[in-house]
């Protein structure tokens, strides 16, 4: 594996053989990933992969080529490079394609790095994902099985460079420990999983994960399919973060261009309840998208999507801004072997001040979500409609009081986000574009028996 250093002057080198009117960009990204299973304290599986990859884009009088190799050596790189040149000659001219050029902004001082991320050696990683699933098994005399216990890590590093003036650089590290575990009780059978999140090794809570997996596995035991009814409906984080990335892909102005969203045409109106305030903010170093650079290589920046429940902007590459006449968000998104587009990269729901266990005094009677499947088939990104299956809790009097499995939640994203009612503080980051506390949404519908 060549050193960034080497890739580095390849890039820049690949930049200045632009010619004439030419515009070159040139995106290099490589990844180093670590995963470990453990299972019944041995290890079932242990991968270390490593990734190079260079794509280049050429844009000439308004069209555009791109190319891309899984590798740096250099000759290929060439080749990708008059691929690129050749695939611009024979592309459809638009007026909106060229390269962003430096806006001025500058990078925000971020400690995306763990400085003992290569300091634990493998067989510490191998012991904490053991001891994960020693706590586990231990937690509860319900918990029977433990399917999974893992250790996943990654470190990732790349260059964006153009003719145009742009040169950015980005390095991050990123660790994990997740466990999934089976409980029984009286014939029933649940499961759950559960996660510990950081920059490297050293930041990881084994114990949070273990009673995380223990709690999720457990709590639904005896669960009974509910009666069909309208309620207010409380969100688990996860949850959260889930409806917050279907919103955020509603909030690509790719998408609002194209007609493919549900909030085209709006900006300036109010979409959500008052309570509600979204923002993107790569710049928040707790996330897993945060970054210095987009895509294209702009400066990461906080952009503040919907306030006091008002939509006041969409999500810009400079494509889709060159087409509005405005300035990027600086929120593209790619990979080497892509060319970008505007996307969310570390979207955060704001907390309010009452924690879980408040929001359900509050509510007094109602339903806690904890776990949703069927998001893929059962959520319209473009009508909004929403209808998931459902698992969670029966709320009585401000109380839990029982399980519930087999229902159905629905209703539209519209409707769910006017009927926000409460905001909790209790934000969990996780992997994932997206952060959120748990959420109060009035007149839901629960289909059950």
């Amino acid at each position: 594996m060549p050193e960034m250093q080497d890739v580095k002057k390849l890039v820049q080198e690949i930049v200045e053989r632009a010619t004439g009117r030419e515009q070159i960009e040139v995106v290099a990204s490589r990844a180093v990933e670590t995963d470990i299973m453990v299972y019944e304290a041995n290890v079932e599986s242990l991968t270390r992969a490593e990734s190079i990859g260079i794509g280049i884009r050429v844009i000439n009088n308004g069209r555009m080529g791109f190319a891309h190799c899984g590798t740096s050596d250099y000759d290929s790189v060439i080749e990708a490079l008059e691929a690129a040149r050749d695939n611009s000659r024979f592309a459809t001219e638009d007026q909106f394609a060229a390269l962003v050029a430096p806006d001025g902004v500058d990078a925000a001082t971020l400690d995306l790095i763990d400085p003992e991320f290569h300091k634990p050696t493998l067989e510490e990683k191998i012991a904490l994902a053991m001891e994960l699933e020693a706590l586990i098994t231990r937690g509860d005399p319900r918990v029977t099985k433990v399917e999974s216990s893992n250790y996943s890590e990654a470190e990732a590093e790349g260059f964006v460079a153009s003719s145009e003036g742009i040169f950015a650089h980005t390095r991050e590290t990123f660790a994990y420990i997740s466990g999934h575990a089976i409980a029984e009780q009286d014939g029933d059978t649940r499961t759950g999983g559960g996660y510990s999140v950081s920059r490297g090794l050293s930041g990881i809570d084994v114990n949070k994960a273990a009673n995380d997996v223990v709690s999720r596995c457990t709590e639904l035991l005896g669960a009974k399919k509910p009666a069909s009814t309208r309620a207010t409906v409380i969100f688990d984080p996860r949850i959260t973060a889930t409806l917050l990335s279907i919103v955020g892909g509603s909030l690509s102005a790719d998408a609002a261009q194209k007609g493919r969203s549900m909030f085209s045409g709006r900006i300036g109106e109010q979409i959500a309840s008052p309570a509600f305030q979204l923002v993107d903010d790569p710049t928040e170093p707790r996330a897993q998208g945060a970054s210095l650079f987009d895509g294209e290589g702009l400066a990461c920046r906080r952009n503040s999507l919907i306030e006091n429940g008002v939509l006041m902007t969409f999500l810009y590459d400079s494509y889709t801004a060159r087409k509005e006449g405005r300035a990027s968000t600086a929120s593209a998104v790619r990979g080497y072997s892509s060319t970008p587009s505007p996307g969310p990269m570390a979207l955060q729901l704001a907390p309010g001040e009452l924690d879980q266990e408040e929001l359900i005094k509050l509510v007094q009677n109602g339903i806690l979500i904890r776990s949703i499947s069927g998001v893929h088939s059962g959520v319209n990104p473009i009508s909004g409609d929403f209808s998931v299956g459902a698992e969670g809790i029966i709320i009585q009097d401000g109380e839990r009081k029982h399980a519930f499995k087999e229902a159905t939640i629905a209703s539209t994203i519209q409707r769910m986000l006017m009927g926000v009612v409460a905001i909790g503080s209790d934000v969990e980051w996780l992997p994932g574009i997206s952060a959120g506390p748990s959420i109060a949404i009035e007149n839901m519908s629960l289909s059950g028996i």
